[in-house]
């Protein structure tokens, strides 16, 4: 058995280095599994069928994860629209769910607290407070009480991926952080303490957290769902502060990169699309090598100055690991948009353009990744 591993070990090693130097392509099956996997999308519905957009995602293109919200932005924009009603409802969505998939499924919501809640107390779910709140109390006891009603909810409704806790620095004229009180404070050391606590509480509750958003979003006085968020006269590099300590713990599970413009690290490209920002100091300055995931590669911040294939190559050669392609922006919801996304990035491949090792080594860092959630 041990002779077996070592030979499998070894021809992985091998593909790893042709790969890495363009001398090896798998079949189109292999690259569609890889790039299906990268994919975290969102659909439509508070309810899954074996004919619905949700279970195609999962059973057919294997798609890596579902992303869940509780307001439809492609429709009415009403509380309770899209995917989240009450406790029970949602139980019974994610179960069935995971019984359409034939591998672990990263099911993934925004449950942060205030007003950055998808389980909403209106739902029949626990009442939440700001980070804000949290921070500006700063008692260990009160972050942990709140933070454990929290992950009681999202652990018994079937998430598995919470898209928190925030490591932004809070600047109350930050229209996306600072206006709705994401952030737990303006000093990183409260930031990282509540953060340690919050994430500690998620783990005892086998839930994994996604801290957000890299390399710091807190400092911005614009707002990147509605265009190109310049940071570089504002970011500080205390900024980074909360991911070393944390990661120095081993409690960072997913980063989420952030698309904001920050010249101190990168003059060329925003923060989701940049080899320096993910690859050099993320991973390279800081020593991470767990999964990256972008926010949503749709949202404005991107999307009005890349194309949808620019963008894709960019930030799996940036070092994305996890694509969030919500499908809940107001230009309207697209049922065939995980298609599409996996048929760019084999193009991208086979062209090319992305190198086929780079699909391989985001799929040995979610495969550890499942291992945990599995």
């Amino acid at each position: 058995m041990d002779l077996k591993k070592t030979m499998i070990t070894a021809a992985l090693a091998v593909v790893a280095v042709l790969a890495a130097h363009g001398q090896y392509l798998p079949p189109d099956s292999v690259l569609r599994h890889y790039a299906a996997q990268m994919l975290v999308v969102g659909f439509r519905g508070d309810a899954v069928t074996d004919s619905c957009d949700a279970a195609h995602y999962v059973r057919d293109l294997k798609v890596g994860g579902i992303i869940l919200f509780d307001i439809d932005l492609t429709g009415t924009g009403k509380l309770g629209s899209r995917n989240v009603t009450s406790p029970e409802q949602l139980r019974l969505m994610t179960a069935k769910l995971r019984s359409l998939a034939t591998y672990p499924l990263i099911i993934a919501a925004d449950q942060e607290g205030g007003l950055v809640c998808r389980l909403k107390e209106r739902y029949g779910f626990s009442p939440t407070v700001t980070a804000k709140y949290l921070g500006d109390t700063d008692c260990r006891d009160t972050t942990v009480f709140y933070s454990r009603q929290l992950v009681r909810d999202v652990a018994r409704t079937g998430i598995n991926l919470n898209l928190a806790p925030l490591l932004d620095v809070h600047r109350d004229d930050c229209p996306p952080i600072g206006h709705f009180r994401r952030s737990f404070s303006g000093d990183v050391d409260v930031i990282a303490r509540h953060a340690e606590w919050t994430i500690r509480e998620h783990h005892r509750g086998g839930v994994m957290c996604a801290v957000k958003h890299f390399p710091g979003h807190g400092n911005a006085t614009t707002d990147s769902h509605y265009g190109l968020v310049d940071v570089s006269g504002t970011w500080q590099r205390s900024e980074l502060e909360p991911y070393r300590k944390l990661m120095q713990k081993g409690l960072v599970d997913v980063v989420m990169t952030a698309h904001i413009y920050n010249s101190n690290i990168d003059p060329a490209y925003p923060a989701t699309l940049s080899r320096r920002t993910i690859h050099d100091l993320l991973r390279g300055e800081l020593g991470y090598d767990g999964l990256v995931i972008t926010d949503d590669l749709y949202m404005e911040g991107i999307i009005d100055h890349y194309s949808i294939s620019q963008a894709l190559a960019l930030a799996i050669n940036a070092g994305a690991d996890l694509i969030l392609a919500g499908n809940n922006i107001p230009t309207g919801f697209e049922p065939d948009r995980p298609d599409f996304l996996i048929d760019t990035i084999v193009r991208l491949v086979k062209n090319g353009q992305i190198p086929y090792g780079r699909l391989l080594e985001s799929h040995q860092r979610i495969e550890r990744f499942l291992k945990r959630i599995g």
